[in-house]
């Protein structure tokens, strides 16, 4: 053994015995703390004897843990991820228990509670200690990093590392360009400052910052689909009926969304951006990687093949990623607690509900899966990966319900800033050099709800348009009572309180669906979309009432005179040909590019009957939202529709300077070119046969 290999050994050892021994005086001054926990008999020890039971425990606790552990982890890969996170606790203090049972001294005591939190501390310490010895020494650091990809790549055959740079994409969910800017302006994100302004040690920028206008859907759905599979066809929307299977397609539902990730392969004829060497973590879609993680797309298949889990086993196999996983949880569940009261108690405006679930559906996003997916990433850039892309969806969450601009959503970009940092100082150590291009997959805009500006529903508007009965709270608003009279007028005879009159079958009501500011009317009972004529013979009231009402801004149908055709306000009504940022009509106060979005959504096969847009002020960024959301996207209007895309000025610029990045399907172009820049040709793969298939 070489003299190098002896000094890693010893390292390694010394390490273990530091660590070891830190457990043990952990251990010693839990047991003089807590009045549960012992580590002498009844009737008195000496400190020695004390000293060796803590050593021994200390000793058998961290054998259980690396060889327990694992089995633990890979057997609770089938409970779901938030009970998963309390478990964590409950198991690591049974752990200890059993280390104390079988400890040769037999003097160890604790009782369950307290075996829990001596566990905690225990393992949390142990992290610190040997994480702090690692990265003093940078050598041990980097030999350290090398063993780990050596070990994840499995490299038999004795082949080099490549030598050309891999990519890594990290999507930061629901960031807009502007709120990235201010962030940086703000010293929240230093580490995206480094790269823009060249603060860092090289001196000079190393990135570019370019913003990118969404599709009309400006949510995750539409775009990462477009992202990673090179198109985003026929996504009108987070969620929409489609006619002829008599189904409701939801993005983040797994049938849904394997059956869009089905339909977008088909659509391109390639397997998608991550096709030769890629990984994919946390995402919607697979783009086509064999290594995968957090994948909603694959979560509905079962088998071998589907590692949708992966990525919990390999970071919750050391126990003291779960302990401090399981901690920061608990901690973020009571700050949102704590924040949600405060907002309360000052009244704050806007406000929405945050109780029931949220408080761990938001721990769950912005510590479990962040957690998860940038040890993931970290473990591909070991193991020498092509090409790598993640979703972080920490901000979003948030920002839908305490606002994109708020104090709450600002401490995520703070966080999520720590984690880019990781990851670039991973990549000084990883096996091959790597270009990190930073992009979002959409904006938010804030704004009060559509029902709490006006008190009902888009659902409630759309049945008073159409003459069904409303909930009595609903029928006393200023809307309703314009939409019912409305109706009557619309009839030439009254409409009943209770809607006695002119009630259509309940086969004929309409499926109403909100996807953020956006809305979807869908008549079930009719196979085909229903034209203009049509539903004006069926309801004659209901698309001016949409059209005329002060929280839309504009309403787009099929006509059988023009095809697509736009109403406003006022009488307003365009044929969508014949809209331009020229004659922008009902459009104009949503900027440039919308003609174009609407007009490509209204050529989708499964567009809803009725696609309503919330009105929008441009002079506060402000929309309505359909959904009980104070941040939202998904449609047009504001920030939702600019994300941003941060990228190495190693690789060539994503457009010509006069030039927009437009649409998700061109950020798919710009991310290929970038990857055959890196690493020479990519070749599109196809897809697998079980991917085509229906």
């Amino acid at each position: 053994m070489g003299g190098g290999r002896w000094r890693r050994l010893l390292s390694g050892v010394w390490r273990s015995i530091a660590v070891w021994a830190v457990s043990t005086v952990t251990m010693l001054v839990l047991a003089g703390v807590l009045p549960d926990f012992q580590l002498e008999s009844s009737n008195g020890d000496s400190a020695t004897r004390i000293a060796v039971t803590a050593g021994v425990g200390a000793a058998v606790f961290g054998l259980l843990s690396s060889l327990v552990w694992p089995l633990l982890v890979r057997a609770l890969l089938l409970v779901p991820a938030l009970v998963l996170g309390l478990l964590v606790f409950f198991l690591n203090g049974s752990l200890l228990l059993i280390a104390l049972r079988i400890n040769p001294s037999g003097q160890g005591e604790a009782a369950p509670e307290t075996a829990v939190v001596v566990a905690a501390v225990m393992s949390a310490v142990a992290s610190a200690t040997g994480g702090a010895l690692a990265v003093r020494d940078d050598d041990a650091y980097r030999r350290r990093l090398y063993r780990l990809a050596d070990r994840r790549r499995r490299r038999g055959d004795g082949r080099a590392w490549p030598s050309t740079p891999g990519a890594v994409f990290l999507q930061l969910d629901g960031v807009g360009h502007d709120v990235l800017r201010e962030a940086v302006g703000k010293g929240l994100m230093p580490t995206v400052a480094q790269w823009l302004d060249g603060s860092g040690a090289g001196g000079c920028p190393t990135h570019r910052l370019t913003p990118w206008r969404t599709d009309w859907s400006s949510q995750t759905g539409a775009s990462q689909l477009g992202i990673l599979h090179g198109s985003n066809h026929d996504v009108p929307a987070f969620r929409w009926y489609e006619k002829d299977t008599h189904e409701v397609m939801v993005c983040n539902r797994p049938s849904s969304a394997a059956e869009l990730q089905r339909r977008a392969i088909e659509y391109t004829g390639d397997g998608g951006l991550l096709t030769v060497d890629g990984a994919s973590r946390g995402n919607l879609f697979s783009g086509g990687a064999d290594q995968l993680a957090l994948v909603l797309s694959m979560a509905a298949r079962r088998g071998r093949e589907n590692r949708s889990r992966a990525g919990y086993f390999a970071y919750f196999i050391d126990p003291a990623n779960a302990v401090r996983t399981a901690m920061s949880f608990v901690a973020e569940v009571l700050r949102e607690m704590g924040q949600s009261t405060g907002a309360r108690m000052k009244k704050r405006r806007p406000r929405v509900k945050r109780g029931g679930l949220y408080p761990f559906v938001r721990a769950f996003a912005t510590v479990v899966e962040r957690d998860v997916v940038v040890a993931a990433v970290i473990g591909d850039m070991l193991a020498g990966r092509n090409a790598v892309y993640a979703d972080l969806v920490a901000y979003d969450e948030v920002a839908h319900h305490s606002g994109p601009r708020s104090r709450d959503a600002e401490k995520v970009l703070e966080r999520l800033d720590r984690s880019l940092a990781l990851v670039a100082k991973v990549a000084e150590h990883a096996p091959r050099p790597y270009r990190i291009v930073v992009l979002s997959d959409h904006g938010q805009s804030p704004g009060e709800t559509f029902l709490t500006r006006y008190g009902l529903s888009l659902g409630n508007l759309v049945r008073a348009g159409c003459g069904l009965p409303v909930p009595r709270k609903a029928q006393r608003t200023h809307s309703g009572t314009e939409a019912r009279a409305a109706v009557r007028a619309a009839l030439r005879r009254p409409v009943e309180e209770r809607g006695e009159r002119h009630r259509p079958s309940r086969r004929s009501e309409p499926i109403v669906l909100a996807s953020g500011n956006l809305g979807l009317v869908s008549f079930p009972d009719v196979p085909h979309r229903m034209s203009r004529e049509e539903i004006d013979r069926r309801h004659p009231a209901l698309l001016s009432t949409l059209a005329n009402h002060p929280g839309v801004g504009f309403v787009l149908v099929r006509s059988e005179e023009y095809g697509g055709l736009v109403l406003g306000a006022n009488g307003a009504e365009v044929p969508v040909d014949k809209l331009d940022d020229a004659r922008p009509g009902p459009l104009a106060d949503f900027g440039p590019g919308a003609a174009d979005a609407v007009r490509r959504t209204h050529s989708f096969p499964h567009v809803a009957d009725i696609m309503v847009n919330s009105s929008y002020d441009p002079k506060e960024g402000e929309v309505l939202a359909f959904e009980e959301q104070i941040g939202s996207h998904g449609g047009l209007g504001g920030a939702q529709a600019r994300p941003f895309l941060l990228s190495p000025v190693a690789l060539s610029a994503p457009v010509e300077d006069d030039a927009d990045l437009v649409g998700a399907e061109q950020v798919h172009r710009v991310l290929r070119r970038w990857l055959r820049e890196c690493d020479g040709p990519q070749v599109p793969l196809a897809a697998p046969a079980d991917e085509r298939a229906a």
